[in-house]
């Protein structure tokens, strides 16, 4: 498992203190819903995505490694995932967040394995 899956890519053109909630999430098939929540914590960087509609409202957590590139302009992270495996994602639940520290293991599994 790679520890890289919870950094931002070098390529990404994230800014360390820029804010990311609120902007809008691409998937590499389309839209997927806006960033509700986002964590700089050192080798844990995500991001919680509210779904909205798409699937039933479901808060998607996404490690900070996925993203493809930011685009501050139009206020909209892209993702190197389908929106397939992000609906495919187990779900978040903040309770185990904030109370199991080992809880992003099973997101880093999901997010790293090679083939989705």
């Amino acid at each position: 498992m790679s520890d890289d899956i919870w950094k931002f890519q070098p390529t990404a053109g994230y800014r360390a203190g820029v804010d990311l909630v609120g902007y809008r999430v691409e998937a590499i098939d389309g839209h997927i819903g806006k960033i509700d929540k986002h964590s700089e914590v050192t080798d844990a960087a995500h991001l919680v995505v509210d779904t909205g509609v798409w699937i039933f409202g479901k808060h998607v957590l996404l490690p900070v490694g996925t993203i493809e590139r930011i685009d501050a302009t139009t206020k909209t992270v892209y993702v190197n995932r389908t929106k397939e495996q992000i609906k495919r994602a187990p779900e978040y639940d903040a309770a185990k967040h904030a109370g199991e520290p080992s809880y992003l293991e099973q997101f880093a599994r999901y997010y790293d394995r090679p083939h989705m």
